[in-house]
């Protein structure tokens, strides 16, 4: 049962590999849900990190429906993030309709080799989840993040279920969204093959002085804390696997 936080900063990095994480989904863009981090972050973490590095392909936030300049920077930047020693990418292209674009995933996983891809969570937007599945593998990922189209994993354990038993090893199923350790049992008994969590924290910011009436994100977490993953609540999701598997 592998681990994977979702990270925004070398330190929240740092601390899942020192927590027992199996694997990292490097991001920038918080406050939109997760883009590409930049090829400083990306260089610095993988001359850290000793576990699986995957890089987060978005180039901006909003739908998942891309257009040929936006695709054009998703290679570039599949192309920086092989070259600067990622394991792996994570990306997620829709039509318009909502259903998974098969042959320009396809074209993406092929650009990507030999790293291995994540299709995100775009994945939770698609009208059939079982047909999505059947379009993901032929598109050749490797690897299905999703909270079972729910806005948390424990809400869509079962569909998370029915995804993996279709799956039938020929694709990991991997539950992301509202995961922790007291949830951990229920989801791994759908059949999942990894948990996904940032475990996320906040701290106060080091400055001291703000306007009142001036945010530059408007939205939490803003300019005055930091968010950060927590070593402890990453251990706990470890050490509860651990116990499962052990069971």
């Amino acid at each position: 049962m592998t681990i994977e936080v979702c990270a925004y900063s070398l330190e929240s990095c740092l601390n899942a590999q020192l927590a027992g994480a199996g694997r990292v989904e490097l991001c920038g863009g918080l406050g939109e849900g997760g883009t590409t981090p930049s090829a400083g972050l990306i260089a610095l973490v993988r001359e850290h990190l000793k576990i699986s590095v995957y890089v987060m392909i978005r180039p901006r936030g909003g739908d998942f429906v891309y257009d040929e300049q936006e695709l054009a920077v998703m290679r570039r930047d599949i192309d920086i993030a092989r070259r600067l020693g990622a394991d792996g990418v994570v990306l997620g292209v829709l039509k318009p309709d909502g259903r998974v674009d098969v042959a320009t995933t396809r074209e993406l996983v092929s650009l990507a080799a030999p790293m291995g891809v994540t299709f995100h969570r775009a994945f939770d937007l698609t009208p059939d989840p079982l047909e999505a599945l059947e379009m993901v593998i032929e598109a050749g990922a490797e690897r299905i993040l999703t909270s079972g189209q729910k806005p948390a994993a424990p809400q869509g354990y079962k569909l998370l279920g029915a995804l993996a038993e279709q799956a039938d090893g020929r694709i990991e199923i991997m539950a992301g969204g509202g995961v922790n350790a007291e949830n951990a049992p229920l989801l791994v008994s759908a059949g999942v093959h990894a948990l996904h969590l940032t475990g996320k924290a906040f701290r106060p910011g080091q400055q001291t002085y703000f306007p009142e009436d001036i945010s530059m994100a408007g939205e939490v977490p803003d300019e005055r804390s930091v968010m950060y993953t927590d070593p402890l609540r990453i251990k706990a999701i470890v050490e509860a696997a651990r116990r499962i598997e052990s069971e």
